[in-house]
């Protein structure tokens, strides 16, 4: 294997430079960044699928819709769980309203009676906190709004990208190959197979993610005796694919049922422990491991850039900073002057290039 670069290895100096330089530019170029970057993602993953359908005789236009209507499928299951959710929230929020005020109005007299807390300071307590809370509750509001049209943005450019990036693969690719010398050639089309290759694994880790996520939920609700805990357990699972409003919206029923069953505050507040725990579980130890190892990346760096690419890009960059890092490490190992870095993203395994 030739190394695509024979210069001498990065000083310190100019890898911290490089770094603070990339870094700004991912984040103050984010809106353009990150529908791109899923789209890359979308478009190696269905790659395999259009050349296979394009062997069969399809045409290649036709080969791409059929893979962008398998995407648009599953996504628009997931949205599909979602709005069940809410429908089914909703159809009991008379009675769980009940139950709120009956909750609310024995707190009170709890509070009257173990603390000499009177009705009167309690309401004028309430006042209080609504008066104090509806500044930060109008700038919720903004935050939200703004959230959800950059989602319907991203809903709307990601597919329109991928589509054009899997249109024009054979264009970009001769672009690459006209970016660096001939005798590199080879060597571009190793590390573009091995990307893809990669992000497959990356795919597969995610699905492990999920089963096990699934699996933790519903053995977590079944403990405390939550009804149909594996229905509840795995949408949990797959609604957590929508980072942070997922699993709050898939933990509504589950916590709603509970306290309707039962009667109990208890009963929804260990539905609570029992998500936040695995949730916990999920972000700091199933998905470094599970996703490092097939992409034979040490989970250290896994767990770092989780962190960096939250700070980054929020939540879209905790998933999309691990697949870019297997392709910094593909490359660092066919370049002589990144070797450290490859020692340092790997997970033991280093490959050598010829004269080593």
């Amino acid at each position: 294997m030739i190394p695509i670069s024979s210069k001498k290895p990065f000083s310190a100096l100019e890898i911290l430079q490089y770094t603070l330089l990339i870094s700004a530019l991912l984040y103050f170029g984010k809106t353009l960044f990150i529908p791109l970057s899923f789209s890359m993602l979308i478009s190696f993953i269905l790659y395999p699928v259009c050349k296979w359908l394009e062997k069969k005789g399809i045409p290649q236009t036709i080969a791409l819709f059929i893979s962008i209507f398998g995407v648009t499928l599953f996504l628009g299951t997931v949205i599909y769980l979602l709005f069940t959710q809410v429908i089914a929230f909703s159809n009991e929020w008379y009675v769980f309203k009940v139950k709120l005020l009956e909750t609310a109005n024995q707190l009170s007299f709890f509070l009257a009676e173990r603390f000499d807390l009177s009705s009167e300071k309690q309401m004028n307590f309430l006042k209080n906190v609504v008066s104090n809370s509806g500044t930060q509750a109008i700038s919720l509001l903004k935050t939200t709004l703004y959230s959800l049209s950059e989602s319907v943005f991203y809903l709307v450019i990601i597919p329109v990208y991928s589509i054009l990036i899997l249109y024009y693969r054979q264009h970009l690719v001769n672009v690459l190959y006209h970016l660096f010398p001939s005798e590199k050639k080879e060597i571009i089309r190793e590390i573009l197979v091995e990307t893809i290759h990669a992000y497959y694994n990356f795919i597969k880790g995610m699905l492990v993610v999920y089963l096990i996520v699934g699996v933790l939920n519903s053995v977590g609700l079944a403990i405390i005796g939550i009804p149909h805990p594996f229905l509840f357990g795995f949408i949990a699972s797959i609604l957590t694919f929508i980072p942070y409003v997922g699993i709050f919206i898939s933990s509504l029923l589950p916590i709603t049922i509970s306290w309707l069953t039962y009667n109990s505050i208890w009963y929804p507040i260990g539905v609570i422990i029992v998500f936040s725990i695995v949730q916990l579980l999920e972000a700091y130890i199933i998905f470094p491991f599970a996703v490092g190892k097939r992409l034979k990346i040490n989970t250290l760096v896994i767990i770092l850039v989780i962190i960096v690419g939250g700070m980054l890009w929020g939540a879209a960059g905790m998933i999309l900073f691990i697949p870019f890092v297997s392709i910094a490490k593909l490359i660092a190992e066919r370049t002589e002057s990144l070797k450290t870095l490859a020692i340092l993203l790997g997970d033991g395994e280093i490959k050598k290039t010829e004269g080593d």
